[in-house]
């Protein structure tokens, strides 16, 4: 079934990128998606955009969502990330204390094209190697690694048993013996083991919050960390209390015994990432003794920027949207996953803010690293999308060949040359003083 749909969408058609005429102004949309932010917050949005041409392609999901709209597809869908680039993956502990690497930003998440998600992520492996100063060989051929990885993964997750599918996860320490730069192994393994020392009273309460009086309080470091004292702290956090307690509906019964041991003491709006700027993320503070506290993020679920081409979510919440795509898409998801609705009426959800959390370095990279990454993301995504579509008919579509891989190759190519030309745009949107910018 999988291999007659090439008749219809030919697997050499992916490798074409060709901007259509009616194509809105990048930076038009990146004003549009700004929409609804916190206003004084927008300006650093910018402002992190501006810092690359990688930079703008984090920040802006929702023009590539516009463009994938226009390229050919096969037909099946799956539920996708939604915001497929190579830093939206890291490593993460599991509620088994597992730490294991996979997709850890579902933002964006909604049933979708397979391809999106394979047609972004390559096109962010050539922009993070041109922002490296590798050469356009070597990003060409991250891209073959990952897409060729997910092409020979999909094969392998078509043949197996349900279970064991659903089973399948990436174990960090499996994985680190298997890097090839010897260097880079002991980076990170070091990394990880630093990341297994971690613990949220030695090393987070410290840096995030001060004892105030008798209670502990989160640390302000304006712009970045600040109570919202302009909409009133009090009134606020009386909101989020009733915010909270709808959210501890969400968990299942054992989470919500966990949770209870808890007293959510204070909140404070965080600025995360460059796609989240200005959405309302924040932390949130818990203790459960003095010697005994907890941070929970939560963040603001607007609509995926796919819903205007993939169709509206089922859910009613997007904070629920975004949960049940960690849970779709993930081996294994955070143990106080949850999602909820604030007194405005905006959408939720709610994690752990760092629990044995590992970001890849990808600026320290060298280029065998960034292949072997490549892998990885390929690994990853190639299983999320098993998990949730139909593994056989994908593979049979893919093939044996690396026919495919070289046409998103090509794609990768033309699409970061199209995001250079927007982050020009964008600039002179800058020095135009149509956009506001914030630095540092």
């Amino acid at each position: 079934m999988g291999k007659s749909l090439r008749s219809k969408c030919p697997r050499g058609s992916h490798a074409v990128w060709q901007a259509p005429d009616n194509r809105p102004d990048p930076v038009a949309l990146v004003q549009e998606s700004s929409k609804g932010r916190i206003a004084k917050l927008i300006p650093i949005r910018n402002g992190r955009m501006t810092q690359s041409p990688f930079a703008f392609y984090r920040g802006a999901a929702l023009n590539m969502a516009a463009d994938l709209a226009h390229t050919p597809v096969s037909g099946l869908r799956v539920h996708v990330c939604g915001d497929c680039h190579l830093l939206n993956f890291g490593g993460f502990a599991t509620p088994e204390r597992r730490e294991i690497v996979d997709i850890n930003d579902l933002d964006e998440t909604l049933p979708a094209p397979w391809e999106w998600d394979v047609k972004r992520l390559a096109a962010s492996f050539v922009l993070a190697c041109r922002d490296n100063g590798f050469s356009e060989e070597c990003a060409r051929d991250a891209v073959l690694s990952c897409v060729g990885s997910y092409r020979k993964r999909m094969r392998e997750f078509s043949r197996m048993r349900t279970l064991d599918l659903w089973y399948a996860h990436m174990d960090v320490e499996d994985l680190i013996p298997t890097i090839r730069d010897r260097q880079a192994r002991k980076r990170a393994q070091k990394r990880v083991t630093v990341a297994h020392k971690r613990n949220v009273l030695e090393h987070d309460f410290p840096k995030l919050a001060t004892v105030v009086g008798q209670l502990p309080k989160i640390k302000d470091n304006p712009p970045l960390i600040f109570h919202w004292r302009e909409r009133g702290h009090d009134n606020l956090f009386a909101e989020v209390q009733a915010a909270f307690a709808r959210y501890r509906e969400t968990l299942e019964d054992d989470r919500r015994v966990l949770l209870d041991r808890y007293q959510l003491l204070d909140i404070a709006i965080k600025v995360v990432g460059v796609g989240s700027v200005g959405t309302r993320c924040g932390i949130a503070l818990l203790l459960a003794s003095e010697q005994d506290p907890l941070f929970l993020q939560f963040k603001e679920a607007g609509a995926s920027v796919l819903e205007p081409y993939a169709g509206k979510s089922a859910y009613p919440n997007h904070g629920q949207r975004v949960v049940n795509g960690y849970r779709f898409l993930q081996s294994a998801s955070d143990l106080f996953l949850g999602w909820t609705v604030g007194a405005e009426g905006r959408h939720f959800y709610v994690r752990q803010l760092n629990d044995m959390k590992v970001k890849p370095l990808v600026e320290d990279f060298s280029p065998s690293e960034m292949l072997q990454y490549a892998e990885i993301c390929g690994w990853a995504v190639a299983k999320a999308h098993a998990r949730s579509g139909q593994p056989a008919q994908i593979s049979g579509y893919l093939g044996k060949s690396d026919r495919f891989d070289h046409a998103i190759a090509d794609f990768a190519v033309a699409y970061a040359d199209q995001t250079e030309r927007d982050h020009k745009s964008l600039m002179k949107a800058v020095r135009d003083g149509r956009l506001k910018v914030e630095h540092g």
